[in-house]
Order: C-alpha cells, then sequence, then structure tokens
C-alpha cells in the first residue's frame, strides 16, 4: 500500500468524520434531520480529504525530505549541536525564571528555551567552519594517536614511500621475510600511483601502473601483511611531507630509495629504510688483489678504460679493457670506491704467465 493512497484514505475518513460532526451540530439550529446533515456533510468531507490531504501532508514532506537531501551533513550536525546546547542553557535557565511572580514565571521559561534553542541554531549555523576547524585537527589526532596504538600493537612495520613501490624490489625483499611487520600504505600515496598511472606522458604512466601491479603482486605473494590505510595528516598537501609527519606520529620507518626524503625524514628524526642502501649492504665484498672475471660491455670515460658489470649489478672499470669489448676476460681487483650511487670496483687485466 503506497503512503499516497495511506494518507488519501486517513484523511477521508478524518475530514468525513470532521464535517459529519460539524453537519449534525448545524441541524439542531436550522431543524432539518440529523442523519441527512451528517450524511450530506460527511460525504462532502470524505471528498475534501481524498482531494486536499496530500497537499498538507505527502507533498509537504516530500519538499522538506528534498530540502534535507541538499543540506550539507555538516550543517545538519551543526543545527542539532546548536539546537541541543540551546535547549540546555533554556533548561538551567528555567529554573531561575520559574521563580518570578506570574504570570512571568509561567511563559518565560518555554519562552527562555525557544529563544536559547533557536540562538543556538543560529551561532552553530553561522560559525560552523570555525567549529569544524577548530576540532577536526583534534579529532584526527586522537584519530591516529588511537590508529598507532592499534599499529604498533600489530607487531609494528613500515610505511610505503611511492618510489620504493615502483621500484619492485620491494616485493623480492618482502618475499624473503627479512621486513617484520606490515607494509603499510597511505591512501594518498595510492592516490599519487594513480594519478601518475593516468599521466599523459607514456613513461610516467608505465611507472604509475607498474607500481600498482606491484601493489597487487604485494598483497598476495608478501609474507608481511600488506595494509591500505585511510590515516592522512591534515594542513600538509605534499605527500613526502605527509609521509614524514606520519611517521613520526605512528613512530614507525619509511621505506624509501628517494635521496630527498630520506635526507628530510633523518633531519625530523625519523628512522628511513632506504632500498639502495641495503642493495649496496648486501653485495659481495671484493678486495684489491682478488680475480674477477667478467664481460666487457662498453667503453670507459676515460681512454683505454673498458667497463663491464657483475651479476649484482656492480660496475667495474677495466684498465686498458678498451680493446676486449665484448669479450670475457680475467681481471685482478686494483681499487674499491663507494659512492652515494653505489659501490665502484677498478681492475686491470690479469697478467697471462
Amino acid at each position: 500500500m503506497s503512503g499516497d493512497f495511506l494518507s488519501r484514505l486517513l484523511g477521508m475518513i478524518v475530514f468525513a468524520s470532521l464535517m459529519g460532526w460539524g453537519g449534525a451540530a448545524l441541524s439542531r439550529p436550522f431543524g432539518g434531520s440529523v442523519l441527512a446533515y451528517t450524511t450530506i456533510f460527511g460525504l462532502v468531507g470524505a471528498l475534501a480529504g481524498l482531494t486536499v490531504t496530500p497537499y498538507i501532508t505527502i507533498i509537504p514532506f516530500r519538499r522538506v525530505r528534498r530540502a534535507v537531501q541538499r543540506v550539507p551533513v555538516h550543517e545538519i550536525l551543526a543545527i542539532m549541536v546548536g539546537l541541543v546546547v540551546g535547549l540546555i542553557v533554556g533548561a538551567l535557565a528555567a529554573l531561575p525564571l520559574s521563580l518570578l511572580p506570574a504570570p512571568f514565571g509561567q511563559f518565560l521559561p518555554l519562552a527562555g528555551a525557544a529563544l536559547f534553542g533557536y540562538l543556538g541554531i543560529v551561532i552553530m549555523s553561522l560559525r560552523r567552519s570555525d567549529v569544524i576547524n577548530y576540532i577536526r585537527p583534534r579529532v584526527s589526532e586522537l584519530g591516529v594517536r588511537s590508529a598507532g596504538s592499534a599499529w604498533r600493537d600489530m607487531g609494528g612495520g613500515v610505511l610505503l614511500d611511492t618510489s620504493v613501490i615502483i621500484d619492485g624490489r620491494i616485493a623480492d625483499i618482502a618475499q624473503t621475510g627479512f621486513v617484520n611487520g606490515p607494509l603499510t600504505v597511505p591512501n594518498f600515496v595510492l592516490n599519487e600511483l594513480q594519478h601518475i598511472a593516468d599521466s599523459p606522458e607514456v613513461l610516467r604512466r608505465n611507472r604509475g601502473r607498474r607500481g600498482l601491479e606491484l601493489l597487487n603482486r604485494l598483497q598476495k605473494d608478501s609474507l608481511a601483511p600488506v595494509i591500505i590505510t585511510d590515516l592522512d595528516v591534515e594542513g600538509v598537501h605534499n605527500v613526502d611531507d605527509k609521509l614524514v609527519v606520519l611517521a613520526k606520529q605512528l613512530r614507525c620507518p619509511i621505506l624509501t630509495n628517494d635521496y630527498n626524503l630520506n635526507k628530510v625524514a633523518e633531519l625530523q628524526g625519523v628512522t628511513v629504510l632506504n632500498i639502495n642502501e641495503l642493495a649496496n649492504a648486501v653485495r659481495a665484498v671484493y678486495l684489491p688483489g682478488e680475480d674477477l672475471t667478467l664481460r666487457i660491455i662498453q667503453e670507459g670515460k676515460e681512454r683505454g678504460q673498458g667497463v663491464g658489470y657483475l651479476d649484482d649489478g656492480t660496475m667495474v672499470v677495466v684498465e686498458d679493457g678498451e680493446a676486449h669489448i665484448d669479450d670475457t676476460v680475467d681481471t685482478v681487483v686494483a681499487k674499491v670506491l663507494q659512492t652515494a650511487a653505489g659501490r665502484m670496483i677498478f681492475a686491470r687485466l690479469r697478467e697471462r704467465k
């Protein structure tokens, strides 16, 4: 049964009853038949009820509902909070007002409650932005602290940066079980990845899609759980800055291979796990005088030099190796140089006996 039909039916009954009662009352002074007056007026009331009821029930209700749907949630919340606060103040003021002599003590408590309720609604509606801006950082900070406690209860973990996700080596590291605790990816990092994947530049778009694919792989294959969190930092727009602030609030490290983020985080006392530093640390150690066998693939910067690479990606510069490009040669380590970009080995051709 539809609401429109039900309201018309109830309206018909109410109007017919009222009009029938009015017709019975009019029959006495005019001297007519009570039954006739009641029947005629009841039928007129029923017809009026069927016609008029939607205009005083359903239609206004629909208009109010549409108006409420267009009002923002924060405005409705501000009105409700203002009304409650105003009514509480009105209730507190009602007791002293009720002690006033009549007739003031009779109507002033009710008038005061209505006035304070109205003032509460008006004040909260006009200053809702200021109130929300005042409350939101404190609620957000409380939520972050609670989330941080829950996060630490789970055994800790690390925050993943955009660069380390796109790099891809974290997937292999996670499969080995060296990462302890969950790999946490904030939503703002995920949004940046999606923005990169939607870039009109082909290279940038491919890097973003690679990052999204790697996240999917991490969720399926990683031994450490991968958590996508909606934790955010209010008032900060840059993704790297948000990561640093969030890491300080959660007291957790950031996993990255971004040199600038690494330095900024260290300056602010945040622990940083750098993939490049890990890769350099696990490379094999070569000492001067050790033998190396490698393939020379290109010429070096200096005249006569040849360049080859070890299996772990370490670059080896071979003196007088330019003449042996595309050949596999035996060399002797002369010097090992550690740079910010990684480890570099200088070697010379081994003399054949």
